[in-house]
This record gives C-alpha cells, sequence and structure tokens, in this order.
C-alpha cells in the first residue's frame, strides 16, 4: 500500500506517468467532480493490500450490450412554475408516488407550526359564517394540491428522507435533467449527487470498508451503487465463470423494484437487469454487509421512461457518528426463521455472515 501511495503523489503529476494514473485508484478519485470539496480517500493500517489492480472507479452507471435507455421521444419531466411546487402531486414526478400526505405530526418539517391554525380559529370568531365559507371552500381546493413528497423541505431536517418512506420500501421519485425545475429543487436530493466524505478503509477480518469522514444524520442521503448494467442472461454467465459464485453475488444488485410481468412495458416484463460492481463502481461497493445496518438501499427513479435502470440510492437509518463503519443488509428482508428452517447439511453451502452484530443471522444467502 505504501509503495502505491508513494508513486501516486510523487510521480502521477509528470506527463511520462499518463499510462500509469489511468489505472491509479488515487487518480481516479481525484478526477470526480466534487473531490476537492467532498473527497474519497483510501487508507489501509492492517496490512499491504491494495485495491484490486482490475478495480476502476466511476461515478456513473455504465451499460453494456444489450441495456438502453429510453428513447428520447418517450422521455418527460415537470413543467412546474418553481421548485417549491415540485413537492405536490401535480407535478408530473410524483405522479408514481403512494399519497404521503398523511404522515404523523412529528414527520412534518420542523419549521412548519400551528400559526396557520391559530390564525383560522381568530379570524372565524371574528368574521363569522362567511369566513367559514371561505375556509371550506379553500381546503376543497387544497385536496387537488396535496404534498406527495419524499423528503423534508424546510428547517433543519432539509433533504432527509421523511421517517415514513424510510421505514418503507417504496421507491423514490425524482424530479430529473428533463424537467423545468433548478439543481435547487427539494426534490432532486439523489440527482444532486454525494454530499458526504467517505474513506475506504482496511478492516481487520473482512477486507475493505467503508466509513464517513462526517456525521451523517437519519435519513441523508450517502451515495449510489454504481456498476455495470447487464442483462439477466449476461449476469448468470459471469456467476457461472466466477471461482466463486456466492463472492460474486456480493456485487450483483437486481434492478427488480418494477419487474411486472403484467406491465404494458417490455423491457419492466422480462428478467431484470443487474447491476455489477465488481470490476467498476463507486466508493459503496466496499460498504460491507450487517445484519444489524446503519444504512439501506432504495430504488430511485428519474425520468419514468428509464425505470428499467433505475438507481440504488443509500441512505442512513439512524443517525451516523463519525468514523462508524458504513453497512447495509446485502439480503434486506430475510429472516431468521428463513434460515432456522433449512436443513442444517444445507448451511454449508450458503455464505457465511462476518458482521459480528448481535442480530447476525449467521448466513448471507
Amino acid at each position: 500500500m505504501e509503495a502505491v501511495t508513494r508513486q501516486h503523489f510523487f510521480f502521477h503529476d509528470q506527463p511520462e506517468y499518463a499510462a500509469q494514473r489511468e489505472s491509479c485508484h488515487f487518480c481516479q478519485l481525484r478526477a470526480f467532480p466534487a473531490h476537492k470539496t467532498i473527497p474519497v480517500t483510501i487508507v489501509n493500517e492492517v496490512d499491504q493490500a491494495v485495491i484490486p489492480p482490475n478495480f476502476r472507479f466511476v461515478d456513473r452507471m455504465v451499460l453494456r450490450p444489450g441495456v438502453e435507455p429510453a428513447e428520447d421521444s418517450f422521455r418527460s419531466g415537470c413543467s412546474c412554475e418553481s421548485d417549491d411546487a415540485c413537492q405536490y402531486t401535480g407535478c408530473l414526478c410524483l405522479a408514481d408516488l403512494d399519497d404521503q400526505g398523511n404522515g404523523s405530526d412529528e414527520d412534518e418539517d420542523e419549521d412548519e407550526d400551528d400559526e396557520g391554525n391559530d390564525a383560522y380559529h381568530i379570524a372565524n370568531q371574528l368574521n363569522g359564517d362567511d369566513f367559514e365559507a371561505g375556509a371550506a371552500k379553500k381546503k376543497k381546493k387544497d385536496r387537488t394540491k396535496r404534498k406527495a413528497y419524499a423528503y423534508h423541505s424546510h428547517g433543519a431536517k432539509a433533504g432527509l428522507l421523511r421517517s415514513k418512506m424510510l421505514n418503507s420500501k417504496e421507491p423514490l421519485y425524482e424530479c430529473h435533467a428533463g424537467c423545468s425545475c433548478s439543481m435547487s429543487c427539494p426534490n432532486r436530493v439523489v440527482e444532486r449527487g454525494r454530499t458526504v466524505p467517505l474513506q475506504i478503509f482496511r478492516t481487520h477480518d473482512r477486507g475493505w470498508g467503508v466509513h464517513a469522514q462526517a456525521a451523517i444524520k437519519k435519513g441523508q442521503f450517502v451515495d449510489r451503487y454504481y456498476g455495470e448494467i447487464i442483462t439477466s442472461a449476461e449476469a448468470d454467465r459471469r456467476r457461472a465463470a466466477a471461482a466463486v459464485s456466492q463472492r460474486k453475488d456480493v456485487y450483483l444488485f437486481a434492478l427488480d423494484k418494477f419487474t411486472d410481468p403484467d406491465s404494458l412495458d417490455a423491457r419492466l416484463r422480462g428478467p431484470p437487469l443487474e447491476v455489477d460492481g465488481e470490476f467498476l463502481s463507486g466508493p459503496t461497493r466496499f460498504i460491507n454487509h450487517s445484519c444489524e445496518p446503519n444504512l439501506r438501499i432504495f430504488a430511485r427513479v428519474g425520468d419514468h421512461a428509464d425505470k428499467h435502470i433505475h438507481d440504488l440510492a443509500l441512505f442512513a437509518i439512524r443517525d451516523i457518528p463519525r468514523g462508524e463503519e458504513l453497512t447495509f443488509d446485502y439480503v434486506d428482508g430475510v429472516m431468521t426463521g428463513d434460515l432456522a428452517g433449512m436443513e442444517e447439511e444445507a448451511h454449508g453451502e450458503m455464505a457465511k455472515c462476518l458482521c459480528g452484530s448481535r442480530k447476525c443471522r449467521g448466513y448471507l444467502w
């Protein structure tokens, strides 16, 4: 590790080392647009291991043969008159989002209070029935413009995923490049990208891991899981070609959130595409599994025409102090009982879990 680091810092700014810069992991990370303000770093204080030489850091999805984005003629975006309008059911991007207007009081934005209700009661006392009639008419009109947003938009919680969404497995629908709203739109959290400085570090017993160089709030977006988007057939081929198929499964994630045999979209009726992050990915590729994680992965949709290649976005499900290792459940939803009911001899074919948490299930799959 020390030799690789020295080579980068002492020689890779020189023209004659251009070829080496292409395969240098430090150079790849330094090329990320946000590197100067929210860098990704690599440290190893345990042994001499380095990031696999055949791995390359990327900050976008890479579409492989057989995977095509939607044609421009099928694309669409919202035409909201202001960024604030992108929090309501009238926003085209939120058309498929389940009604989120019935959240609990504790889930509302911190800067929203009861002043409006107080004003209502005072005016009602002063103006009598005329005000009652006007208020009823306004209430009926407001029902056609209900809030249906995933994120808090004001106060200390601005940009954080609302508890109702965080505790669900619902997909996230965001505004995107095809919309009329600006990049400051409150519904572009994942679209704006990572805001947390991350560090890839060497663990004592689980290879590489990742922790944050700053505290992370519950509901905060951390980063996307990037990789090669491949067909289901290609994913099966890669599993078969891997020396240990279970190890390959650690890096493969099916984009199956919208898979539906009855869908009008042919791309959603068949086997889902998969993301392979083994050789091309971002820092989240090195996040370890835990049966008691501090992150959760969500399907995130920008343009609705590209649901088949939706993003995989990682959010904090609790407050995470600076330096704590980041983890997510690779098989979110598997219960201990599912494993306990299996024949004991079948456990020998399963991938053993090394998370060491209090809720460890013993096996990954």
